[in-house]
Parts: C-alpha cells; sequence; structure tokens
C-alpha cells in the first residue's frame, strides 16, 4: 500500500516537471527569437518580460530592446501593408469602432509623423492605426523610418519598466521557488498592461465626454 502511493507520488512529481516547462532553458535558447515573435502578437506584455528577463540576467537589456522593436517594428509594417491593399474594405468591418477610426483619420490628415510614432501608445490603436496609416496612402519611404524610430522608443520604455520593476520587487521573490517566480513575474506584468490599458481607456471616454 504504502509502495504504491509513493510510486504514485513519484509519478505525479515527474509528471509536474515534464508538464512545467524550465523557463530558464526556453529562454536561454530561444530568448531573442521569442520576443521577435512575441512581440508581433502582444507587444507590452512580451516587452516588460523582456525587461524582467534581464534585470535577472538571462538576457542582455539593449539585445532585448532591439529584438522587442524589430518584432514591434515588423508587426506594424505588416499591417501597414494590409492597410494599404485592404484599407477600404476593412473599414467597413469595424464600423462599430467609426469615431474611433474617424479620429484616427483627422489626426492622420494633421500630423501624419507624430501619429505613425505615438499611435503605439495610444489605447484602442495598437492594431488598426498602422492599417488606417496605410489606406491613408502615406508612403512606405515615409512610414518605415518612423515606424523604426517608434519602435525603438516603444521598446525602450517598456523593458525599462519591466527592467525597474524587477529591480523593485525581485529582491522580495529572492526565497521563493523558481517556478512560483516566473508566475508571479507573469500575473504581475499581466495586472500592469491591463492597468496601463485601462487608465487610456479611461483618459480617452473622459475625452470623449
Amino acid at each position: 500500500m504504502w509502495r504504491n502511493s509513493r510510486y504514485t507520488d513519484v509519478v505525479k512529481e515527474q509528471g509536474v516537471r515534464f508538464i512545467i516547462v524550465d523557463i530558464n532553458n526556453l529562454i536561454e535558447h530561444y530568448g531573442y527569437a521569442a520576443l521577435v515573435v512575441g512581440s508581433m502578437a502582444e507587444g507590452e506584455t512580451i516587452t516588460l518580460l523582456g525587461g524582467v528577463v534581464a534585470h535577472q540576467g538571462l538576457l542582455k537589456f539593449p539585445l532585448v530592446v532591439l529584438s522587442v522593436a524589430l518584432g514591434g517594428m515588423i508587426g506594424d509594417q505588416l499591417l501597414y501593408l494590409v492597410g494599404r491593399r485592404f484599407g477600404g474594405s476593412i473599414s467597413q468591418r469595424f464600423k462599430k469602432h467609426q469615431k474611433k477610426i474617424t479620429k484616427a483619420q483627422k489626426l492622420i490628415n494633421r500630423h501624419p509623423y507624430w501619429f505613425v510614432i505615438g499611435s503605439r501608445f495610444m489605447y484602442g490603436f495598437r492594431v488598426i492605426g498602422p492599417i488606417l496609416i496605410g489606406a491613408s496612402r502615406l508612403p512606405p519611404k515615409i512610414f518605415l523610418p518612423l515606424n523604426i524610430v517608434g519602435a525603438l522608443i516603444w521598446a525602450t520604455l517598456f523593458t525599462t519598466l519591466g527592467y525597474v520593476g524587477g529591480e523593485v520587487v525581485g529582491p522580495w521573490l529572492h526565497n521563493l521557488d523558481q517556478h512560483i517566480k516566473h508566475w508571479i513575474w507573469l500575473l504581475g506584468v499581466v495586472a500592469l498592461v491591463w492597468l496601463v490599458r485601462l487608465w487610456f481607456k479611461h483618459r480617452e471616454n473622459k475625452q470623449q465626454d
């Protein structure tokens, strides 16, 4: 009876070890590539995590910034090309966001250069912003350098926030199990991104009122 119980515990322990991926090994082997791909899809979360990982010494801070900037730049460049090719038809699919689209179009017409750089930081324009810029027929030779500048500013800011967060919270987590620390970091970053987005949404609603 004891042997069976002991055997079951060992199997469960091995199963947990098998299921829980060693995040450190993943970061060490695929860290920069994962940051490039991840920042194309979920920019702020991945970028903040990159800053945390850089603070832990697993990745180099400058390379984290360049990796997430590259991913963010590629993602926005693809969305820009989609807007340039299918801009009119895509805008029709976002009719429920017509007020936001109209506001963005006015900003693009008045300040196209600033909008390209700043759309990453504007709540609700992270995806649709580059599409609308492409639909506005802003030339690629103008969009590309501005896209690079905006991506570098965005990557530096959010990577620094993640790094500073690691500096502040890191000592509290020193004695915790490594896997638990990773989950706490992940939850903390997600919560921070959610709060930032909530603040931008509140600010936008206040401006509309």
